[in-house]
């Protein structure tokens, strides 16, 4: 049987663990390649937060409660499903979020992988016996932080959703889940059908698909201890104050304008075989992608050449109907704001030599070269299919420039001299960082996250995982009661 097939899932939210309406009606789910309706969503309010996470807040003592095998046994199934229904779910991720069929592949397996790397969690060391000054047993312990909030961005939404949800689900929590309502289908309907049938108990996930005023009751709400939000810079800080109001945990992962030093010595042909990846993969609607290019003044017009060749030969279209490296991007006003920052940056004296058109959402691979210092494509996440490049005259240069950025996510550095790239990377602040390869990668294992305005706090790997969705418990135990002198 397919995932959604025999279940009323359109038009409703998950709400303690079943399908209902949602108090905000319903909207349509829009295919941005071409317009069509593909189903209506459900859309709640914040009542059905409130409802959600008193009922979630239930829900977790008893699933808190069960043996780690238990936990562990349902985020396997989880894992299995996901290669299970590969084919439906790709079919919603291409039409729904404009992904490749590579890039929908890649994000099924992430979610695999997330799922079995998060069911090794309940089975992982829980404390430390620590030594006292005093005759008694002294432990920390690691406890459930109690009921999370994930709110999750429309680009890749398989990903960014479940990279919180599985581990918070694995360590005893339950979860409250905000997908962004673009596309809701693949970031929450779907991962809420796959915790279903992988027998997680009802309550401990729940689906609320909305606007500003969910993502704020889900923030503010008592029974919330956690939130994990995923997206742009600026409503991160919204929500982080929020949080801090409220004496909130929350862990930010936002925008980026990752840099890639191409030195001197690099392999010309090589570096360029990394710039399709790193600026084009899904619309350059990755919070990792590649927006600086910072080239060696003796390599830097081979570069432009070649990468401006790559970016015009590169297909653009309908992902579900055609084989493309591109598909649309989400939505008008996305696509305006990319031109609007290529043809304001252009006014400002960089040069056009590859793309720069759209047609509908479908927005060309874009090269600007002579980037200058103080243009939109060099100072903002343009968060579309645009590589902007600069030269640099050496070493000392690359580096300064790359370390001036407010966004601190991820950087890449070719050379032939790893030691020397690695050097450099020491340099440069950010929370990921990759020698002779470019800037968007991904791993189940690894941890997750930046610096300065990137975001706040890791998420992913064993350890990084522990420390975002536990609370640290100090116990002691006496044998007889402890006296005091008065």
């Amino acid at each position: 049987m397919a995932l959604l097939e025999d279940v009323a899932w359109e038009g409703k939210v998950y709400k303690g663990g079943e399908w209902a309406d949602g108090r905000g009606g319903t909207y349509p789910v829009v295919e941005p390649a071409t317009g069509d309706e593909l189903a209506t969503m459900g859309n709640a309010d914040a009542e059905d937060v409130a409802e959600a996470a008193a009922a979630a807040a239930e829900a977790q003592k008893e699933w808190a409660a069960q043996p780690h095998t238990v936990r562990a046994a349902v985020l396997r199934k989880a894992g299995d499903l996901w290669a299970e229904h590969a084919d439906e779910i790709r079919n919603w991720n291409v039409r729904e979020v404009g992904a490749i069929s590579p890039l929908a592949d890649f994000a099924m397996h992430v979610a695999a992988e997330e799922c079995y790397q998060a069911a090794a969690l309940p089975g992982q060391p829980i404390g430390q016996v620590l030594p006292s000054e005093e005759p008694r047993l002294s432990m920390a312990r690691q406890v459930p932080a109690g009921v999370v909030a994930v709110i999750s961005p429309f680009n890749v939404p398989i990903i960014l959703g479940i990279r919180s949800v599985a581990p918070a689900l694995a360590l005893g929590n339950a979860v409250i889940l905000k997908p962004d309502p673009r596309t809701a289908v693949t970031g929450g309907t779907i991962m809420a059908r796959i915790f279903e049938e992988a027998g997680l108990p009802p309550g401990v996930l729940q689906m609320l698909p909305g606007g500003k005023d969910v993502g704020e009751a889900m923030v503010t709400d008592p029974h919330v201890r956690v939130i994990s939000f995923t997206g742009s810079t600026a409503v991160g800080r919204s929500i982080g104050e929020l949080a801090g109001r409220h004496l909130k945990r929350v862990h930010l992962e936002l925008g980026g304008n990752s840099a890639l030093l191409v030195l001197d010595d690099a392999d010309v042909e090589k570096a360029v075989g990394l710039t399709g990846w790193a600026s084009f993969l899904h619309q350059g609607q990755i919070c990792m992608t590649t927006g600086r290019y910072f080239v060696a003044d003796g390599i830097y017009d081979d570069f432009v050449d070649q990468l401006s060749v790559k970016a015009g030969h590169l297909p653009v279209g309908d992902p579900a109907k055609e084989q493309v490296a591109l598909g649309p991007v989400i939505d008008e006003p996305a696509r305006d704001k990319i031109h609007g920052l290529v043809t304001s940056s252009v006014d400002q004296g960089a040069r056009l030599t590859a793309g720069g058109e759209y047609d509908r959402l479908f927005y060309q691979p874009t090269v600007l070269a002579d980037v200058p210092l103080t243009s939109p494509a060099f100072t903002t996440e343009i968060f579309g299919p645009v590589a902007p490049v600069t030269r640099v005259s050496g070493v000392d240069e690359a580096v300064r420039l790359a370390a001036e950025s407010d966004y601190g996510l991820s950087l890449g550095i070719v050379t032939r001299d790893v030691m020397r790239g690695l050097a450099l990377a020491e340099q440069i602040p950010t929370g990921i960082v990759h020698i002779n390869d470019q800037t968007v990668n991904d791993e189940a294992n690894a941890p997750f996250g930046g610096v300065g305005a990137s975001g706040t706090g890791r998420i992913g790997g064993a350890a990084a995982n522990i420390e975002a969705f536990t609370e640290t418990r100090w116990i002691t135990m006496r044998g007889e009661p402890a006296s005091y002198p008065f």
